[in-house]
């Protein structure tokens, strides 16, 4: 059960909880601090930048997969700048030059074409490369950045038989929501087809996709992966966890707009969306946890939640609830921080949910609200 009040807040909202933000912190930072590496926020995952100011004084900085991120870590954190993108966009790269310190490339014949500019910049800059494992235990295709014919990364077939002296570090991303166990594994793999050109390197980045936040993560085998490739390699480890960082410590505020009859499962329109609000309940896809609620079937009341968009399939799920659902109850969907400021949208008009901060002494705010002018403006 929540243990703050949420009825006078506006509704769609999503409200992140700063208490369970530092304590994914912590422990985040716990794990740097005995890993000796370094951890960055994906801001793909989570770019709620209000709270930038605390999550720098636990992270080390940000990535970004293009230039409007990188310029948002850029002003709001002011940290360590990190950049990766399948291909950069020339018209940006000049400015991408001046606020990123680390710029990871996808493939030698990009590095050429822009090292120029980073040599042009006048400051120091840390080329990497992306690499291709072609291992992954992603099961789910549309995630999978290993998967055949994958843009992303530079498979050992095309690498040089030694490294660019301008190259200081290579780096793989091929996780989702995985453990230390998947991460021990994919090392093995990487350092079967790369290894060679590790030794000498400054810095080792481990990508995105660990689960360290979740129960049950086992951090000392983390820690040890860590630990071993230092060693051996004498490189500085980055992380770069997304979904770690803000992982159930956030909510969207939702009210129930009407009950349509439908047989045994009645239909309840909500006042959010899954095509708008949380998108990856559609594309991975999963159902959304709510407060209160249980499978359909275990509780005297279930119904199917959709959304009042147009689009048929914007359903949420099939739900029960111990009382029945009426016009105006509120509904509380569980870890809606990541993967939905970041991706939301105003697909047939849907108004924005508002976003609001649940501060560590109970005082919530709203941090910013949405209307007609914002979906006008995108269009």
């Amino acid at each position: 059960m929540l243990d703050f009040d949420i009825s006078a807040l506006p509704t769609p909202c999503y409200i992140v909880d700063e208490r369970l933000l530092i304590k994914n912190l912590q422990l985040l930072k716990s794990v740097g601090e005995r890993a000796g590496c370094k951890i960055l926020l994906a801001q793909k995952a989570f770019s709620m930048y209000s709270v930038y100011p605390l999550i720098g004084q636990y992270l080390d900085g940000v990535t970004a997969s293009g230039l409007f991120e990188a310029r948002l870590g850029y002003e709001e954190m002011g940290k360590e700048n990190h950049i990766y993108s399948p291909a950069y966009i020339p018209a940006d790269f000049e400015e991408i030059t001046q606020i990123c310190g680390h710029i990871v490339f996808n493939h030698f014949a990009q590095l050429e074409k822009f090292y120029p500019a980073v040599l042009k910049a006048g400051r120091e800059i840390e080329c990497g490369i992306r690499i291709n494992p072609e291992y992954s235990e992603i099961e789910t295709e549309m995630y999978n950045p290993c998967a055949e014919s994958s843009r992303l990364g530079c498979k050992l077939e095309f690498f040089p038989e030694a490294l660019p002296r301008h190259v200081s570090g290579l780096h793989f991303h091929t996780m989702c929501e995985q453990g230390a166990d998947v991460l021990e594994r994919t090392v093995l793999k990487v350092e079967e087809q790369f290894g060679r050109y590790m030794s000498g390197l400054k810095w080792l980045n481990l990508g995105g996709g660990h689960h360290i936040t979740k129960d049950g993560y086992d951090t000392e085998r983390l820690i040890a992966v860590i630990a071993r490739l230092k060693k051996k390699y004498g490189v500085q480890v980055y992380l770069e966890p997304g979904e770690a960082v803000a992982l159930n410590a956030g909510y969207l505020i939702t009210t129930v707009l009407d009950i349509i009859p439908n047989g045994n499962l009645p239909l309840a329109v909500i006042d959010a969306s899954a095509a708008c609000h949380m998108p990856d309940v559609l594309e991975m896809p999963y159902r959304p946890g709510i407060i209160g609620a249980g499978e359909a079937g275990e509780k005297a009341h279930s119904y199917r939640l959709g959304a009042p968009t147009c689009l048929a399939g914007d359903i949420i799920g099939d739900y029960s609830f111990a009382s029945p659902l009426k016009p105006g109850s509120r509904l509380v969907f569980r870890d809606m921080a990541i993967y939905t400021m970041v991706k939301n949208n105003t697909f047939n008009g849907m108004c924005l949910p508002a976003i609001a901060l649940l501060k560590s002494d109970g005082e919530i705010g709203i941090i910013r609200k949405f209307g007609y002018e914002d979906f006008k403006g995108r269009v």
